[in-house]
């Protein structure tokens, strides 16, 4: 298998990345021409770092009209908030950060015991930001093949005045038109790489050699096999009594909160080798590391509803 991926790696076309990099780049511009005060989900993973880079291509360097938004559950990886700040300093752009915790001091967010993911409570504090800054347009770097959920929206997804998804109430985007139209109170979640696959992602990083954090490439981590993924051995995720610890070469491929968020087994480490696992992967990436995803077939859309990203 590897022998045929590696050929396939010297025969594999890029060429349609640029008609996907010229449709976000489109999207993100009619986003600072509808609305008055979007902003861009920024959490320095993979996919807003290629957004952030299609917005580099649209704007300018040093010129993103519309600032970066982060909640933050306080439970992320230190080398993704690190990462984070760097980038928006580096690139002039100004970054918001609201937290989870502030959310559970003010009693808006309770967890049901101190050990809770806090992962699911986002959606509070992304409200409570949304109100604070009255934004009428999140953009966001969700794509259709993460999750079924995910595959039904809208490229221009509506939300109503109380920051809910309604899947039967989805405006048609025909011939690429949208429909910008809002109520008072309402707000629009904009994925400009929703027709982008993992696959796409990992060929454009390795084409713009857009820099990550180093979690996404292969390093050695305790890790406790769980229900057939790899639990990262950490404060927030001891293991279990009879779970045994191990050290594995592993990476992410997508990343979120500590306490929900899995690695994969992996000695990939640069863009290119990724390229060739992705090719030979079988589940999608929230499907092989996100513990939030299995709770329920329709975890992902009851989030939705609830004001989830």
């Amino acid at each position: 298998m590897t022998a045929i991926t590696q050929t396939e790696l010297h025969t594999l076309s890029n060429s349609h990345l640029d008609a996907l990099e010229e449709e976000t780049i489109f999207i993100l511009r009619e986003v600072a021409a509808a609305f008055e005060r979007p902003t861009l989900l920024f959490s320095g993973g993979k996919d807003s770092l290629v957004m952030l880079r299609c917005a580099e291509k649209a704007f300018g360097a040093g010129r993103i009209p519309y600032p970066l938004l982060m909640i933050d559950t306080g439970h992320n990886f230190k080398e993704v908030t690190d990462f984070r700040d760097s980038r928006a300093k580096e690139l002039g752009a100004e970054l918001i950060v609201r937290n989870v915790e502030d959310s559970m001091k003010r009693g808006t967010v309770r967890l049901a015991h101190p050990g809770e993911s806090r992962n699911v409570h986002q959606s509070v504090t992304l409200l409570e930001a949304i109100e604070e800054f009255r934004f009428d347009a999140l953009i966001g770097g969700a794509r259709r093949d993460e999750e079924k959920a995910r595959a039904k929206e809208r490229i221009f997804s509506h939300r109503d005045s109380f920051g809910q998804w309604q899947p039967k109430a989805q405006r048609p985007e025909l011939w690429t038109l949208f429909n910008h139209k809002l109520q008072p109170g309402e707000h629009f979640r904009v994925f400009p790489i929703s027709n982008w696959t993992e696959l796409d992602v990992w060929q454009y990083i390795a084409r713009e050699k857009i820099a990550l954090p180093s979690i996404y490439y292969t390093h050695k981590r305790e890790v406790v096999d769980r229900r057939g993924l790899l639990v990262p051995v950490t404060e927030l995720t001891p293991p279990k009594d009879g779970e045994e610890v191990v050290v594995r070469d592993v990476r992410f491929r997508t990343v979120g909160d500590i306490t929900c968020t899995c690695p994969v087994e992996s000695d990939a480490a640069t863009p290119e080798q990724i390229v060739i696992e992705t090719l030979a992967a079988d589940v999608s990436e929230r499907g092989a590391t996100r513990m939030d995803d299995k709770t329920s077939e329709a975890s992902m859309e009851k989030r939705k509803k609830d004001g989830y990203f």
